[in-house]
């Protein structure tokens, strides 16, 4: 056996084995962002009148929104800018998005249901928290 050939065969073997490795962080890295993209991370519902939604952004336009969650005080060393939760919607819950500007203008106490996720994109929304479901109130 020459020397280029066990030259040549130890080089194949440690590209192999690259290419593997290679693979496998690759593998490893997409299933890591397919969690974090598609993940939640908490799962709940908070009451209060919509304060704002609206459609933002210049590249990718998302749906913005803030919920008053009046608590009127109540809350200790918070103040009133902070009884606020901020949230998006997803383009696609078109429902949800009529749904919101209607309490918007009437003012009535909603319950909305969201989901936060462990990251932001800017085409999905500034916020982690994303509405999925509104509850109105009975008339």
């Amino acid at each position: 056996m020459s020397f280029t050939t066990s030259f040549h065969n130890m080089l194949s073997f440690i590209w192999k084995w690259i290419r593997r490795i290679l693979l496998t962080g690759l593998l490893l890295g997409l299933t890591a962002g397919a969690f974090l993209y598609f993940g939640t991370y908490e799962d709940g519902v908070r009451a209060g009148t919509i304060i704002r939604i609206s459609e933002k952004g210049i590249l990718f336009k998302t749906f913005e929104g803030q919920l008053n969650l009046e608590t009127f005080g109540s809350l200790k060393n918070v103040t009133p800018i902070k009884e606020t939760f901020e949230f998006s919607v997803e383009s696609d819950q078109t429902e949800v998005i009529k749904a919101l500007q209607e309490v918007a203008l009437s003012g009535e106490r909603v319950n909305v249901h969201y989901v936060k996720r462990y990251i932001t994109a800017p085409w999905r929304g500034e916020t982690k928290y994303f509405v999925t479901a509104i509850e109105r109130g009975k008339h």
